[in-house]
């Protein structure tokens, strides 16, 4: 079993503790006021929104070295909600393995709602599932095996690189259910 952290208490940290929890690991979820405390799991998941991760990885500093870091964010323009904010050729991934060249950074979670991952399933009958995108092979199967333990299906979606794929569904989701074009309860889900 892993032991994970959880930077962020907002509904995508307890929707993911409570799938690690279910699997049999070791949780511990922090928040802004937890500063003091820190970072011990072999697996830290960034449950923040993409312009609250610079001030985390400066507020502490060398705590994910040897570490999977799983960046879960949409990158994108909050005032607006019409773009992503990064180049369109990278990802808020692929900049946060450049900010932390000691851990295995890996995407996932972001093309999922809190809802989806408590429930399970998207909408009322397809499965809930998660991509995980990555260069680091075992530390992708951690993952993978701690959201499978958990209940939720996830799938390898490939490389790092193929986070800029992630957070472009993921951006379309989030203003399809902003736009209430879709209810938070559903999304794009995975059939096989």
């Amino acid at each position: 079993m892993a032991t994970i952290t959880i930077l962020g208490k907002g509904n995508m940290g307890q929707a993911i503790a409570q799938i690690a929890t279910r699997g049999g690991n070791t949780v511990e979820v922090l928040d802004s006021t937890d500063q003091a405390r820190p970072v011990t799991g072999d697996i830290v998941v960034l449950a923040v929104p993409y312009p609250a991760v610079a001030q985390i990885l400066a507020e502490r500093p060398g705590q994910f070295d040897g570490r999977i870091v799983v960046d879960i964010t949409n990158p994108l323009n909050f005032e607006t909600f019409d773009s992503l904010v990064v180049p369109a050729d990278g990802s808020a991934a692929s900049e946060i393995a450049t900010q932390l060249p000691g851990a295995k950074v890996l995407k996932a979670f972001n093309t999922n709602f809190a809802a989806t991952l408590a429930s399970g399933t998207v909408g009322d009958q397809v499965p809930t599932t998660v991509l995980v995108a990555g260069d680091d092979a075992d530390a992708k199967a951690a993952l993978i095996g701690v959201v499978s333990a958990g209940g939720v299906k996830a799938i390898d979606a490939g490389a790092l690189k193929r986070a800029r794929e992630l957070e472009a569904i993921g951006f379309l989701q989030l203003t399809l259910a902003a736009g209430e074009q879709l209810p938070w309860t559903a999304g794009f889900g995975v059939i096989a």
